[in-house]
């Protein structure tokens, strides 16, 4: 019982840390990406594992469902891991993101490679999605960014995408689904009184207080008139192996995969 109560000591701690995170998310995103040193093996970011492994484990879903003449664009990019490895799954990936410094970042680290492109664009504003795969369809990636969104923002989003899919294509979501609070979570990272890993109280100090998204939160931001969704289930999203020191870096998630509809297109009956 004892143990069960002594996470909690860290709140105020995460209370100070938390203090010195922008209020802007879009200059949060920014000041972060601009303060990374390292990606990959020796990554400073909290949800860069270094590996491919969970990718991987999507592998079977996207083939499923993705038209592989499509492009793929992958929302929320960072530093471009996900969307070079998502060049095997497509002859073209556009990756986007808020953070001027991340798409910068994402163009250094994929040089050489024709096929895989970076802009920034926030895909909450109104209409961000028209034309960003050019005149066609395109399949949608999405890792890890709903769940650090309003739901105002997160329903902003959903329209754009189903705007960029057009009928062609799919999106594939992939959230964490944590379902403790905020102390908790942490905890799960490895966080104690003696100790919060470098990856993840860089997170705490310079970007916005995350969320969980599952089913019920897609619910709320996915209309039957808008979305078909074709298959979801549980996932494991990989976070930085440095999170503790068994290594033991691994969340709760969820995937789904969407068929967008046309504005106006009565649900499919059961």
């Amino acid at each position: 019982m004892r143990s069960s109560w002594r996470k909690y000591l860290i709140l105020p701690k995460l209370i100070r840390l938390s203090r010195s995170a922008p209020k802007d998310r879009t200059v949060a995103w920014d000041k972060y990406w601009a303060g990374i040193v390292s990606t990959g093996t020796s990554s400073e970011v909290l949800w860069d594992s270094g590996s491919d492994n969970e990718l991987q484990g999507y592998r079977s879903i996207l083939k499923r469902h993705f038209d592989p003449n499509l492009p793929v664009v992958d929302v929320g990019c960072g530093h471009g891991a996900f969307s070079r490895a998502l060049a095997a799954f497509s002859p073209q990936v556009i990756g986007v993101d808020v953070a001027d410094h991340a798409v910068s970042r994402a163009r250094d680290e994929s040089a050489g490679l024709p096929n895989v492109s970076f802009v920034t664009c926030d895909m909450t504003r109104p209409g961000a999605g028209a034309g960003l795969a050019g005149p066609t369809d395109a399949n949608v990636f999405i890792r890890g960014v709903l769940h650090v969104l309003s739901t105002a923002d997160q329903a902003a989003l959903m329209e754009n995408l189903r705007q960029l899919v057009g009928i062609r294509g799919r999106v594939f979501l992939a959230e964490t689904n944590f379902r403790g609070n905020p102390v908790e979570y942490v905890s799960h990272l490895g966080a104690s009184l003696r100790r919060i890993p470098a990856p993840l109280e860089l997170a705490i100090r310079k970007l916005p207080m995350p969320g969980h998204f599952g089913p019920a939160e897609l619910a709320v931001v996915m209309p039957a008139d808008r979305w078909t969704l074709v298959e979801d289930g549980s996932a494991t999203i990989e976070t930085n192996p440095l999170m503790d020191a068994d290594g033991d870096s691994r969340v709760p998630g969820y995937f789904a995969v969407l068929k967008g509809k046309a504005a106006g297109q009565a649900p499919l009956s059961a």
